[in-house]
């Protein structure tokens, strides 16, 4: 018997399987690939191979076997129910990638024609950044709030048994009768005013409330929640963390020199654990923390997230008695972090729940029109929580003060009685204003790529990658910000495809593949439906002229693009006959603000995006520069500025005007652009200089300004001055030197292409 097993990713060969079944005499070969779509479309790929090469006798028995866990007992249970391969896994698989090369393959030659440098679009990568830049409109459009909080300190009058000077403080909650809301009190009279009516009264306790509460353990790993603890954690990347997964999953050399891995495989959804495995987890707590720390019954978790296929345990070490301290030296920081994350949570979810404890007091004026609430709570039996206050746990930072960090001002509310006497000690009045929506950290945004069902957990690492590469969204201080080329293209596609950039088309799209793997709907039926859908919005999208996407862009980022600009009105400020608008660059992958008259005016206000080597200059043009004006020629007195556009900085003569060209020199060649003087631009301006005749054919010698610096040219013969040489010192007979030098530079000119000055802008 032959059994050929890819758990997980593992991929063999083609050649080798040949090989193996052409080598022994092969009666019964057993496919063990993973047992969800992907997993079954591997065996049936592989089927397919064997029968198109012939290399299946007559005699040899296929038969397909899936096993969820690696343990002894499953995959000697799963030998002996062998079964044929699920053709409606196949087709859900088959259909899932189709759907995803019909919908990127369009999507993205379109992006690239009518966003130049916008480079991809996908199912799940749309969705994803549309829920980022959502996210920024959001916060964009937020309108805070102000209102107003009265917090007081509550002291015992002298006679109390109580601690002297003891005070706790507490929130008002009613006043004048009246329940308070948020908004209750907007402005600081209003606060002033009740803080003057409230140190008039006189309190006592009115009423004391305690309960416990149960707080559960957390459930095993899956991908999706590894990715947002580590996140939060211990502040590592989606994609860093499943490399070091995947590093663990993989195995190390242990000390006693054997080879093994330390957790199960780190792709998955599922959310049980081997029976074995919990056997020994409990056991572990029960000699750790003790037996009141095991609950009477095994904890089984079942399914949360959406679509999920269970195709593999639950994420956990493969030994729970392996403690991350014996790996200390055997594992990097990193590696041993994320191993004993995995560690402590697997041990607390086969723990009891923790039991908390809670005390609420209210404290009011004599007719209780006036109620002050103050309430605390303590934990009263740690269960699971001690997996995290564990020696092992300490790499972590997970042992803290705040177990009891309450516990005197919970002993002092726990001693008062409805009754007892307190005065005001103190009364602060407390401004807030309401916050805008929190922006995405890779943590946050899996959580809600989970909620919504969109795409599968082993995608999150890679999605997020990809719109990090595309420069679609930044990442600072553990935050994802939308840049202004992923916001457009989550506009596109939201005005052009409106239906694929919906959150719940990803989602409703893997509900309808699980319907194909249950048989229940027909795989080439779906794929006609979503295209014929999907098809008519890119006949739309192609007819739609650049200028018709410029306009959707400009009325729905106008406020951001525009918002720097001196004058609101938007009148362009060279031709005062114009209107800035925003534009795509026909060459390149730039967009900028400039004159609707071009190219009778060419004035530009503002520069988002150069090719892509301008993006990694340091000399990089985002914002809005208004042209600086250095000064007036001392001979015509017209103004000389200094002006940034599509290709750098440059200095010009004179202001723009219909029909007339300024002079201009680039200053791309000076590092301190706003160092440049009017002494400086003179001298630019003074180029491209006429040294003289030469003397073999009596056309000029030039000395010219080049992107470099300097350089002399002859017809069509230029060579660079040395940067030793200052421009000043460059005579006809150097020239002439440099022109015969092995460095010059010969350029040719097509026929009938009309000659372009190399000095203009």
């Amino acid at each position: 018997m032959m059994i050929l097993a890819w758990y997980g990713r593992s991929l063999v060969l083609r050649g080798r399987i040949l090989r193996a079944l052409r080598l022994h005499c092969v009666e019964n070969l057993v496919l063990a690939s993973d047992p969800d779509r992907e997993g079954e479309a591997i065996a049936w790929h592989i089927l397919e191979m064997l029968q198109q090469q012939d290399a299946l006798g007559e005699n040899v028995t296929v038969a397909r076997v899936v096993f969820h866990e690696i343990t002894e007992a499953s995959i000697k249970s799963a030998l002996q129910m062998p079964r044929e391969i699920d053709v409606n896994l196949v087709h859900a698989y088959l259909a899932r990638r189709a759907l995803d090369y019909l919908i990127g393959f369009n999507i993205s030659p379109l992006l690239w024609r009518k966003l130049p440098g916008c480079q991809s679009a996908g199912r799940v990568q749309s969705a994803a950044l549309s829920l980022i830049c959502d996210r920024e409109t959001e916060i964009d459009e937020f309108k805070p709030l102000e209102y107003w909080t009265i917090e007081v300190q509550l002291k015992f009058e002298e006679s109390s048994t109580v601690v002297k000077d003891a005070s706790f403080p507490a929130r008002l909650t009613r006043f004048n009768s009246k329940k308070l809301g948020q908004f209750s009190i907007t402005s600081e009279t209003e606060a002033k005013d009740v803080q003057q009516k409230v140190n008039l009264e006189n309190f006592k306790v009115i009423n004391s409330k305690r309960n416990s509460t149960r707080r559960n353990p957390p459930a095993p790993y899956i991908t999706s929640t590894l990715q947002q603890d580590a996140a939060n954690r211990l502040n590592f990347p989606a994609t860093y963390t499943m490399k070091l997964a995947q590093k663990l999953y993989e195995g190390i050399q242990l000390s006693d020199g054997e080879a093994t891995g330390l957790i199960t495989y780190s792709r998955t959804d599922g959310l049980h654990i081997s029976d074995e495995a919990v056997k020994d987890i409990r056991s572990l707590v029960t000699e750790r923390y003790g037996p009141r720390f095991t609950p009477e019954n095994a904890c089984k978790y079942y399914k949360k997230v959406k679509n999920a296929q269970e195709a593999h345990e639950a994420i956990r070490p493969t030994n729970i008695r392996r403690l991350p301290s014996m790996l200390a030296g055997a594992l990097d920081e990193d590696s041993l972090k994320l191993y004993t994350l995995i560690w402590s949570r697997t041990m607390a979810c086969q723990m009891e729940p923790a039991i908390i404890e809670q005390i609420q007091l209210e404290v009011g004026n004599c007719d209780e029109s006036t109620i002050f609430r103050s309430s605390c709570s303590k934990v009263e039996f740690l269960g699971y929580q001690s997996a995290y206050q564990d020696e092992e746990s300490e790499t972590l930072g997970f042992k803290d003060n705040e177990v009891n960090r309450y516990s005197e001002t919970f002993g002092i509310l726990s001693s008062l009685k409805k009754g007892d006497r307190l005065y005001i000690g103190e009364v602060e009045t407390k401004q807030h204003h309401t916050q805008p929506p929190a922006r995405y950290s890779e943590g946050s945004l899996v959580k809600k790529l989970e909620e919504l069902g969109i795409g599968r957990p082993s995608t999150y690492a890679s999605t997020l990658k990809v719109l990090r590469d595309r420069n679609y969204v930044t990442v600072k201080n553990r935050v994802l910000y939308p840049e202004f080329r992923g916001r457009m293209v989550s506009a596109f596609l939201a005005h052009h495809f409106s239906e694929v950039n919906d959150y719940s088309f990803t989602a409703d799209m893997e509900t309808e593949l699980d319907n194909v793997s249950a048989g229940l709907t027909e795989w080439k039926g779906l794929l006609r439906d979503y295209w014929a859908r999907f098809s008519s919005y890119c006949s739309r999208a192609a007819s739609v002229h650049i200028h018709q996407v410029e306009k959707m862009l400009e009325k729905t980022f106008g406020d951001f693009l525009f918002a720097s600009l001196p004058n609101e009105s938007r009148t362009c400020p060279s031709c005062m006959e114009g209107t800035l608008i925003f534009k795509v660059s026909r060459f390149g992958a730039g967009y900028f603000i400039g004159c609707d008259q071009h190219p009778k005016c060419k004035y530009i206000a503002k520069t988002l995006y150069g090719d892509e080597e301008d993006e990694e200059s340091p000399q990089k043009n985002n914002n809005v520069e208004e042209p600086k004006l250095l000064g007036l020629h001392p001979g015509t007195n017209e103004k000389i500025f200094l002006k940034s556009g599509p290709y750098g900085h440059y200095v010009q003569l004179g202001e723009n005007r219909t029909g007339y060209q300024p002079k201009r020199a680039s200053v791309s060649h000076i590092k301190k652009v706003d160092s440049i003087t009017l002494e400086d631009a003179l001298d630019l301006l003074r180029y491209p200089l006429t040294l003289g005749e030469h003397p073999k054919d009596g056309h000029p010698v030039i000395l010219k300004l080049a992107k470099i610096g300097f350089a002399v040219r002859h017809r069509r013969t230029t060579a660079p001055v040395p940067k030793a040489m200052k421009p000043k010192d460059v005579t006809m007979e150097k020239a002439l030197k440099l022109l015969s030098s092995k460095d010059v530079r010969r350029s040719g000119r097509p026929k009938n292409k009309p000659k372009v000055e190399e000095e203009d802008i």
